[in-house]
C-alpha cells in the first residue's frame, strides 16, 4: 500500500463528499480509490468511512486519521519545494483562495507573483468564507485573502496581513456612455440605492451579510431583483439589463474598461470593512508561501491595493 497516496485519497473524499468525485479528482477509478481507503482501515485497524450507499461522512477515528493526513501532505509539499529550490528561486504550488468579491485582487497578486518567481504554480480559488476558514484550519489553504474581522476559529491561530478597507459602490448602467472607462459618480445612500432593482450575492456569502446590514440600517427592505452565488453574474447582469449592484472597490476596479457602466460612492450609512490575507500561524512555511508572503509586504504590491481596491487610489 501507497500510504501517501492512500491519504491524499482520503483528503480528497473528504472535500469532494462524494466517492466518484473524489476518485475523478485523483484520476484514479471508484473502486480503486475504495480499495485503497479499506487498506488503510486495515493498516490502522479502525473504520474510517462511515458505510452507507453514499458518502455520509467520517467516523470519529477517520477524523483523526484524516487530520494526520492533511499533514502529512502538507509535510510532503514543504520538503518537496525545499529540495527542488533555492533561496532566490522556488519552486512548487501555492493554493490561495479568497473571498468572491476579492478574487481581483488575488488574480492580480498571482499574476505578479509568478512573473517573479516563474517556478511557483499559483492556484487561484474563489470560496466562501466558511470554507476559506475550513481551508486554513485543515491546511488545504497555503494563503486565504479575506474579511480579517470575522476570522476566529477555536485552537486554530491565524496571522494576518491587512490589505485595505474596503469601500462598496453602486454599479449601474450609465446614462450615456463616456469616453474611455466606467465613471465615477456622485455619492448616493444607502436607502436609494435600496428602492432601485439589485443584483446581489446570495445569502450564504458574508459580503451579503453586510448588504443586508447597510440596506438595514438605512431603513430599506432587502428584496433582490436577482441572486447569484457568481461575481461575474453580478456585472453581467447590471450590463445586460436594469438591475444594479453593489459592489467593493475591487470588483469595480475589475469592469472599467466598461463604459456603459458608472460606480456611485455609497453613504449614509459609512460601511468599512477591513480585508487582509491570512494563514495558519506557527506551521512551516514553503518556499513558496515564504516568497509569497515576502512579496505581499513590499512597496510595489502596496500601490497595486491601493489603486485597484477600497477607494481606487483615492484617499
Amino acid at each position: 500500500m501507497n500510504l501517501l497516496a492512500s491519504m491524499r485519497y482520503l483528503v480528497a473524499l473528504s472535500e469532494h463528499k462524494h466517492f466518484g468525485r473524489a476518485a475523478q479528482a485523483c484520476h484514479i477509478t471508484q473502486p480503486a480509490l475504495s480499495n485503497a481507503l479499506r487498506a488503510l482501515e486495515t493498516e490502522f485497524g479502525v473504520v474510517i468511512v462511515k458505510r452507507a450507499r453514499v458518502y455520509v461522512g467520517l467516523t470519529h477515528e477517520g477524523e483523526r486519521v484524516l487530520a494526520t493526513a492533511q499533514r502529512m501532505l502538507r509535510d510532503n509539499e514543504v520538503l518537496l519545494q525545499e529540495l527542488r529550490s533555492d533561496v532566490d528561486n522556488p519552486h512548487g504550488r501555492l493554493r490561495m483562495a479568497a473571498v468572491p468579491t476579492a478574487i481581483p485582487i488575488l488574480s492580480r497578486f498571482a499574476a505578479m507573483l509568478h512573473q517573479r518567481h516563474p517556478g511557483i504554480l499559483p492556484a487561484v480559488l474563489s470560496m466562501s468564507s466558511q470554507d476559506l476558514e475550513t481551508g486554513l484550519e485543515s491546511l488545504s489553504i497555503d494563503l486565504a485573502l479575506g474579511y480579517t474581522e470575522r476570522m476566529h476559529m477555536p485552537g486554530i491561530k491565524l496571522k494576518a496581513w491587512p490589505q485595505s478597507i474596503e469601500h462598496y459602490f453602486l454599479l449601474r448602467r450609465a446614462e450615456t456612455p463616456s469616453e474611455d472607462e466606467l465613471r465615477i459618480g456622485q455619492p448616493i445612500t444607502w436607502a436609494e440605492a435600496g428602492k432601485l432593482p439589485l443584483c446581489l450575492l446570495t445569502t450564504d456569502m458574508h459580503n451579503r451579510a453586510i448588504m443586508d446590514q447597510s440596506l438595514r440600517e438605512a431603513g430599506v427592505p432587502v428584496s433582490p431583483a436577482i441572486e447569484t452565488n457568481s461575481v461575474l453574474t453580478l456585472t453581467l447582469a447590471v450590463s445586460a439589463g436594469t438591475v444594479s449592484s453593489v459592489l467593493p472597490g475591487a470588483m469595480v476596479a475589475a469592469v472599467r474598461t466598461h463604459r456603459e457602466l458608472e460606480a456611485l460612492p455609497l453613504v449614509a450609512p459609512e460601511v468599512r470593512t477591513p480585508i487582509g490575507f491570512m494563514t495558519q500561524d506557527g506551521v512551516r512555511a514553503s518556499r513558496a508561501l515564504d516568497a509569497a508572503l515576502a512579496f505581499l509586504q513590499t512597496p510595489e504590491w502596496a500601490e497595486q491595493v491601493r489603486l485597484h481596491s477600497g477607494t481606487l487610489g483615492g484617499d
